[in-house]
C-alpha cells in the first residue's frame, strides 16, 4: 500500500494523516471543503514541527513527510490510493452516501477502511458494495501518540483485508489488535460508560469536575480523569458514541445524560471549542 487517501482533515484524519507520511506513504488528505483542507494541512504541519522542535525527527524527516501530504477538495483524485481511510463525522448516512460515491471511483482491487468508534463494520461494508474488502481501522487520539488500532472485521471482511491492514498498522508504528463488529468493539465499550457515569455523578452534584477527575486518577491510577478525556474526545463524539451503543444494547446506563447533551446543545465539545467540562 503505498498511496493512502485520508478522507476528512479533522483531528483524526489530520493524525493519520501525519504518522502515514512520516512512513514513507503518499498521502491524499481529502475534504469536500477547501478552507478544511487548508485547516488540516495546517494541523498536520503543527504535529511534524512539534517533533521537530523536540529533536524527534529531523528537518529533513520534517519537510519529507510535508512533500508526501497532498491536500485535495475534489474525491475524484483518491482513485490514485490503495487505501481509502475514511475518517469523517460520526454520521452513518454521511459515510453509507461517500462509499457509494467511492464505490464509483475506486478500482475494486482498493480497500476501504474506516475509523468509526462505534457502527457497524458489516452495514457500511455492505453499503461501499466490497464487503469483503471493507475493515475497520480504529485510531486513538491523539493518532501520532496512542499506541493502539483496533482492527474491526465485518461479517464478510476477507482474510486477506485484515491482514493487509493489520500489517499496515504495525509499519504506522502501531499495535493492531483484532476485535469483533460489536457496538463500541472494545475500548469505547468499556469507556463511554464510565465518561457517562462520571457526568451523571457531576450532574447530581456528587462532587466538582476536578473531584471526580482527581478520585479517578488516585483511585484507579487513570493518567486522565474521565471528564478530561471526555472533552480531548470530545463530547459529541462521546454523545454520539454513546447513543450508538444505547440504540444497539437498549441498556439505561448508555443513554447519554443531560450533563453531556446540554454541552453539545450548547456548541461546548471540548478542548476543539475551547470549553466542555473544562475551560480551555
Amino acid at each position: 500500500m503505498k498511496t493512502i487517501a485520508v478522507l476528512g482533515t479533522g483531528t483524526m484524519g489530520a493524525g493519520v494523516a501525519q504518522i502515514a507520511a512520516q512512513a514513507g506513504h503518499d498521502v491524499i488528505f481529502w475534504n469536500r471543503r477547501e478552507a478544511s483542507v487548508e485547516k488540516g494541512m495546517g494541523v498536520i504541519q503543527k504535529g511534524l514541527g512539534r517533533l521537530l522542535k523536540k529533536e524527534r525527527i529531523s528537518q529533513q524527516d520534517h519537510d519529507s513527510a510535508l512533500a508526501r501530504v497532498s491536500g485535495s477538495a475534489t474525491l475524484e483524485d483518491v482513485k490514485a490510493a490503495d487505501l481509502v481511510l475514511e475518517a469523517v463525522p460520526e454520521d452513518a448516512e454521511l459515510k453509507r452516501e461517500l462509499y457509494e460515491r467511492l464505490g464509483a471511483i475506486c478500482s475494486e482491487e482498493v480497500v476501504f477502511a474506516t475509523n468509526t468508534s462505534s457502527l457497524s463494520i458489516t452495514e457500511l461494508g455492505r453499503s461501499s458494495g466490497r464487503p469483503t474488502k471493507f475493515v475497520g481501522m480504529h485510531f486513538f487520539n491523539p493518532v501520532p501518540a496512542m499506541k493502539l488500532v483496533e482492527i474491526v472485521r465485518g461479517l464478510e471482511t476477507a482474510d486477506a483485508t485484515a491482514q493487509a491492514v493489520t500489517d499496515l498498522a504495525e509499519r504506522l508504528g502501531k499495535v493492531p489488535i483484532p476485535v469483533r463488529d460489536m457496538p463500541g468493539f472494545v475500548v469505547n465499550r468499556v469507556v463511554m460508560p464510565m465518561i457517562n457515569e462520571a457526568a451523571t455523578a457531576l450532574q447530581q452534584g456528587v462532587a466538582s469536575a476536578e473531584h471526580i477527575d482527581e478520585c479517578m486518577k488516585l483511585g484507579c491510577n487513570h493518567p486522565m480523569g474521565p471528564l478530561a478525556l471526555a472533552d480531548l474526545v470530545g463530547l459529541d463524539v462521546v454523545w454520539a458514541i454513546l447513543d450508538s451503543l444505547y440504540r444497539e444494547f437498549g441498556d439505561a446506563h448508555h443513554k447519554p445524560c443531560l450533563e453531556i447533551t446540554k454541552r453539545v446543545e450548547a456548541g461546548h465539545l471540548g478542548t476543539k471549542t475551547g470549553r466542555g467540562f473544562y475551560t480551555y
